[in-house]
C-alpha cells in the first residue's frame, strides 16, 4: 500500500521577501551604465571626489564651496520673519488627498502670520507654498539642484537654490521655530528624524514637531514602540510628534508653544 506525502500549504510572500527581492533587483543594476556617476553637469563633482585622489587643495575648494552656499542661503534668508517648515513628499498629485491637506497647512500659517519653508519643489511642498501664497502669507522655496533638474514650484516668492542636500537642510532647520511633516518617502524620513534629534539632543529647541495624517503615522508609531521594546528608544521619548489631521490644530499648537517675545513678531491675516 502506498503512502501519499501530503503537500505543504502554499504560503505567501512575506514582507521579508520583497524586501530581499527588492534589494536585489535594486544593487543588481549596480555598476551599469545607467547607475555610474555622471562624468559631467550636476553629480560631476561626486563622481570626481570619489574616484580622484584627495588633496589639501580640492578639499580647501570644496569647504569653500560649501561655505558659498551657507552665506548665500543666510544673507537670502536674513530678514525671514517667525517661519515653520513644511516637509514631504514630492509625489503626491494636486487631486490627492495629502496635496490638498498640505495647502491647508500653508493657509493656516499664513492667516496665522508665519512664513512657509519648503523644499521648494512639486508635490506635498508645491501645496504648502500654493496655500501660503494663495492666502497672501511669505512662501520660501529651499531648492536642491539634482542630476534630474527638480525646477522650483510656481507658488514660491523666493528661490535659493543649492547643490548639497545637507546645507539645504541645516537651512530648513536653522531658520524654523517649528517643523510639519506631511507624508513622505526617505527624504522626509530624513528630515523628520534629523528634527527630532536635534531637539531630543537640545540642539534646538525645543520646538513643536507636527504629523499631519494620522492613518499614514501609524507605522511609525508602532516602530516607536519597538524601538524602545528593544532599549534604543526610552518610553519617554515616545511621542517626540504629535499625529494629527487638523491644520488648524497644528498650527494653534506651535503658537502656543512659541515664546511671548516671537509669538509677538506674527502679523495674522
Amino acid at each position: 500500500m502506498s503512502t501519499v506525502t501530503p503537500s505543504k500549504p502554499h504560503s505567501s510572500p512575506t514582507a521579508q521577501d520583497d524586501w530581499e527581492r527588492g534589494w536585489l533587483e535594486h544593487w543588481s543594476k549596480a555598476g551599469t551604465a545607467g547607475y555610474e556617476l555622471p562624468k559631467s553637469g550636476p553629480g560631476a563633482e561626486d563622481a570626481a571626489f570619489l574616484t580622484e585622489v584627495r588633496t589639501p587643495e580640492k578639499e580647501k575648494a570644496r569647504l569653500e564651496r560649501v561655505r558659498s552656499e551657507f552665506v548665500t542661503a543666510a544673507d537670502a534668508m536674513i530678514d525671514l520673519g517667525p517661519a515653520v517648515t513644511v516637509f514631504g513628499s514630492a509625489r503626491f498629485k494636486e487631486d490627492h488627498r495629502y496635496y490638498k491637506l498640505a495647502r491647508q497647512v500653508g493657509r493656516e500659517l499664513a492667516n496665522a502670520g508665519f512664513a512657509t519653508l519648503t523644499g521648494g519643489g512639486p508635490g506635498i511642498m508645491e501645496a504648502a507654498n500654493r496655500g501660503a501664497f494663495e492666502s497672501g502669507g511669505t512662501s520660501y522655496g529651499l531648492n536642491i539642484i539634482l542630476p534630474h533638474e527638480q525646477a522650483p514650484n510656481p507658488y514660491v516668492q523666493k528661490t535659493i537654490n543649492f547643490n548639497y542636500f545637507f546645507t539645504r537642510k541645516v537651512m530648513l532647520v536653522r531658520y524654523s521655530c517649528a517643523f510639519i511633516i506631511m507624508p513622505g518617502g526617505l527624504g522626509t524620513l530624513d528630515e523628520l528624524f534629523e528634527a527630532a534629534t536635534l531637539i531630543q539632543c537640545r540642539k534646538i529647541g525645543p520646538f513643536p514637531c507636527v504629523l499631519m495624517g494620522e492613518s499614514f503615522w501609524k507605522g511609525l508609531q508602532t516602530w516607536g514602540k519597538h524601538l524602545v521594546k528593544h532599549g534604543v528608544f526610552e518610553q519617554e521619548e515616545l511621542g517626540f510628534g504629535r499625529v494629527t489631521n487638523s491644520p488648524r490644530e497644528a498650527v494653534d499648537l506651535i503658537i502656543r508653544s512659541m515664546p511671548h517675545q516671537v509669538r509677538s513678531l506674527l502679523k495674522p491675516k
